[in-house]
């Protein structure tokens, strides 16, 4: 009567079945997940006919599909990632199937190899396809445009080529599209523009050509647009700004040219984190970003990280102001680029900031005090630039005692570099220095003419109004009179009452 066997999570649980077993049930559900399966794929799977969840992933499952997988009914739900899974995937199942559900295949993280094999058209049903990190070579097969309930497809970290057909614009649900890391090449077809994606990320292959302007013109629903480390050239286009929920935009190691667009700064998903639904329990979303200056794989959790990477291009111009408002931003790198100006006073505004990376620019002037605002920063990089003055210490920039993150700026001083800001002569002070000591006699010369002037004319202002004036002349004379005679009055009491001091200390 057993309908359900869930033994998920037991890493120390081992199943040892022997291969001739067969089970005296139909299971609906099976959750092995992270167990230990022992020869094999489990040979007693072959008389289930009822499966609509299988999850073996992470199970230590070595060797090939075998035969009679494919001629057991279709199973909605198939988990066999993080596995040992070898030889080619002819061998899914393809029978028929009573159950109208979800689609969802998981065969990511295993050594799959061949081409992917065009039998996998035929499962029009399928809604989500993981075919990330295994060894599949070839190009994508044309006939993908028969899964038009497909909204995930992840071809990531294979040894694919080619370019990516025209067939796969004419998959109207197509929602989340990766295929980062394998060797496609070409332009990007113009035919993208029929999708509504959600997700593009086509980093780390050699696609070449401009960016094209229509990416943002038609494709305006984007969260993450990633196309890090290819050959692209042209500027970054200013449709991309239509995408106003976009959390991650990495364009970075291309040969991109010109200035950064100050629309990137009207970016709503960057000031107030989105986040995407998955699709299904079970589903898994990963994305690569740079942060820290490394390359880190974030999992269901990469929808809570904005990132904006620009790096290792060939953009010029000042770091725009309208950047500081992407509050929501937790990293930002703009390394690598021929960026002038100096670091932005607003930069304390993007309170937000985990990794902050302006290396390797032409950035002038002092470090911002601004930047102790940065209380979240973990990862700081403003090497090589042409930076001055004194390192800004307190709150979080305190603890970031690495001398490297501040090395190729031969005018910063302060702790943590080993140049005492005391004996270190800012040279944007010399100029002015030198200037105002050459003025100085001129200034001289100014100040007593300015003392001669004014008491020339107070004196000769008083004259003339007296000489005009006979009451005030008269008034004058009378208070000048009785003045002395107060005086004189004074000086004779004084006078008295000391001789007779004088003359009391006598007798």
């Amino acid at each position: 009567m057993l309908k359900d066997l869930n033994a998920a999570s037991n890493s120390k649980l081992t199943f040892n079945v022997s291969l001739e077993w067969l089970p005296p049930f139909q299971l609906i559900q099976i959750d092995l997940s992270s167990c230990k399966i022992k020869n094999g794929f489990p040979q007693w799977l072959r008389n289930q006919r009822k499966l609509q969840r299988l999850d073996l992933s992470n199970a230590t499952i070595s060797g090939p599909l075998p035969t009679w997988f494919r001629k057991i009914p279709i199973i909605p739900f198939i988990n066999l990632s993080h596995n040992n899974l070898r030889g080619p995937l002819i061998n899914l199942p393809s029978g028929g199937t009573n159950i109208d559900d979800l689609r969802i295949l998981f065969l990511q993280n295993n050594n799959f190899n061949e081409s992917i094999p065009k039998s996998l058209c035929k499962r029009i049903d399928l809604v989500y396809i993981d075919l990330s990190r295994n060894r599949l070579i070839g190009k994508i097969p044309k006939c993908f445009k028969n899964l038009q309930k497909l909204f995930v497809l992840k071809l990531s970290s294979n040894v694919l080529r080619g370019s990516i057909p025209s067939s796969i614009g004419h998959i109207s649900s197509l929602g989340s599209l990766s295929l980062n890391d394998n060797n496609f090449s070409g332009e990007l077809p113009a035919v993208f523009w029929n999708l509504r994606l959600r997700v593009l990320d086509l980093g780390d292959n050699a696609f070449s050509g401009k960016i094209p302007e229509w990416m943002g013109e038609k494709m305006t629903s984007l969260l993450v647009f990633r196309l890090h480390n290819n050959n692209f050239t042209g500027g970054i286009p200013q449709s991309l700004c239509t995408n106003l929920e976009l959390q991650i935009l990495d364009v970075a190691h291309n040969n991109l040219v010109g200035t950064i667009p100050h629309c990137l700064g009207e970016l709503q998903g960057m000031v107030i984190n989105h986040t995407l639904a998955t699709i299904g329990e079970g589903t898994e979303e990963r994305m690569i970003r740079v942060m820290k200056g490394v390359s880190l794989e974030y999992a269901n959790t990469w929808s809570f990280v904005t990132n904006m990477n620009l790096s290792s291009n060939k953009l010029v111009g000042d770091i725009l102001v309208e950047l500081t408002t992407l509050q929501g931003l937790v990293g930002l790198n703009l390394s690598n680029n021929h960026l002038s100006g100096c670091i932005l006073d607003h930069i304390g505004n993007m309170t937000a900031l985990f990794s902050l990376d302006l290396s390797g620019n032409e950035l002038g002037g002092p470090i911002p005090p601004s930047i102790l605002a940065l209380t979240f920063l973990s990862h700081l990089n403003l090497s090589n630039n042409n930076l001055s003055g004194r390192i800004p210490t307190g709150n979080q920039l305190q603890t970031l005692i690495d001398p490297s993150i501040y090395d190729g700026n031969k005018h910063l001083c302060g702790a943590p570099l080993p140049k005492n800001c005391s004996s270190h002569k800012d040279p944007t002070a010399k100029p002015k220095k030198t200037h105002e000591a050459a003025d100085e006699p001129n200034k001289a010369w100014y100040f007593y003419l300015n003392i001669t002037c004014g008491f020339t004319t107070g004196f000769w202002g008083v004259v003339i109004v007296l000489v005009l004036k006979k009451q005030w002349r008269h008034k004058l004379f009378v208070f000048a009179e009785e003045t002395m005679d107060k005086i004189h009055v004074a000086i004779m009491v004084r006078v008295n009452k000391m001789k007779k001091r004088r003359e009391a200390i006598q007798s």
